[in-house]
């Protein structure tokens, strides 16, 4: 081979190597934040997130599939009052799914769960469980059992009512994936089938939520609307006359506030709240980091008091299209599940 031809070989065997060695770190670099919302499936609107691992830790707590319910009922009561539990879907659940399923908030990494207007889903991330011993759970609790690993156990309101009451009706229906060492379920087997799709790649996943949901970074916790639920759930028509008068009042004091496309709320390590707005430009992002600092600062009608009562504001900044708020919780306030629902302060249209 002419030496020429050998250099341009050498070459483009070195892009390639770059190029893969590029992609490679990029698909590790992703938190399990990112990874789990980027494998919802497409239509997510509201998730809420759990790192149960890191909550486990930052209660200095060490649990396993062996903890009493006891033990498990402590760490919960523990992370309650830290905030920390609110946006979990399982706490009720828990002390039976460690009891009888093989799995729960002592031994999950972290848990997902994702809600849209075709259905809802729970993400469980289980690498220190064995599925194979979670089947044979399933089986013994009565799910019908699937004609391949990857399909839909069938349950179902009846069968959970004969395991207890206490379980919520997202498990109803259960899929194991084996290859990402992930639980899922939900309260109906054909949404459990298309999240299983938008795992696996083989069907469409969640979009629009990145930027927020990337800003928080690795979250304890953390509440994500796209901007036309919290167009719904946090409106200002959900509280009382009175109160949407003052808010009116505050929100013309405050100036420009516009919609916004999404929204993350998020529990840091630190202890502090992290809150990232994605508007429709730089500008709209400018003009509302003003007017919500503004909110921030001042009544909370609809919720009482003020918002200083809750927390100290850190910070609030623009950066491209994205608001970046960080607050600093007061003593035993519950920043993340007050506000994830309240109305003034992320008024959105």
């Amino acid at each position: 081979m002419p030496r020429r031809l050998w250099i341009v070989v050498a070459v483009v065997v070195a892009l390639v190597v770059v190029t893969g060695g590029y992609l490679w770190w990029r698909h590790d670099d992703q938190t399990s934040f990112s990874w789990a919302v980027d494998h919802a499936p497409a239509g997510a609107q509201r998730l809420s997130w759990t790192d149960w691992a890191a909550v486990r830790d930052h209660e200095d707590v060490h649990l396993s599939a062996q903890s009493t319910t006891a033990e498990l009922h402590r760490f919960l009561d523990a992370a309650y009052d830290d905030d920390l539990s609110s946006t979990s879907a399982l706490v009720t659940s828990a002390p039976v799914l460690q009891q009888r399923f093989g799995f729960s908030p002592a031994t999950a990494d972290w848990e997902l769960f994702s809600q849209s207007d075709q259905g809802a889903v729970e993400m469980l991330h289980v690498p220190s469980v064995d599925l194979d011993d979670v089947a044979d759970h399933l089986r013994e609790l009565g799910y019908g059992e699937p004609s391949d690993d990857d399909g839909v156990w069938q349950g179902g309101p009846d069968l959970l009512a004969t395991i207890s009451p206490s379980l919520t009706g997202e498990l109803q229906y259960v899929a194991l994936d084996r290859a990402d060492s992930l639980v899922l379920t939900s309260d109906t087997a054909e949404f459990l089938t298309v999240a299983m799709a938008a795992v696996r790649g083989s069907g469409p996943r969640s979009s629009g939520l990145d930027a927020v949901v990337d800003d928080a970074g690795e979250p304890l916790s953390s509440a994500v609307y796209s901007g036309d639920y919290a167009c719904g759930a946090l409106a200002m028509a959900h509280a009382g006359g009175a109160d949407r008068a003052a808010a009116q009042q505050l929100l013309a004091a405050a100036g420009e506030v516009n919609p916004y496309t999404a929204f993350a709320m998020s529990d840091e390590p630190s202890g502090g709240v992290r809150v990232a707005f994605e508007f429709a430009d730089d500008q709209a992002a400018r003009a509302n980091a003003d007017s919500r600092a503004t909110l921030a600062r001042g009544p909370a009608p609809g919720q009482g008091g003020t918002f200083g009562d809750r927390f100290r504001v850190t910070s609030v900044t623009a950066h491209g299209s994205l608001v970046v708020m960080e607050l600093a919780p007061r003593p035993d306030a519950s920043v993340l599940s007050d506000l994830s629902t309240g109305p003034v302060l992320f008024a959105t249209c």
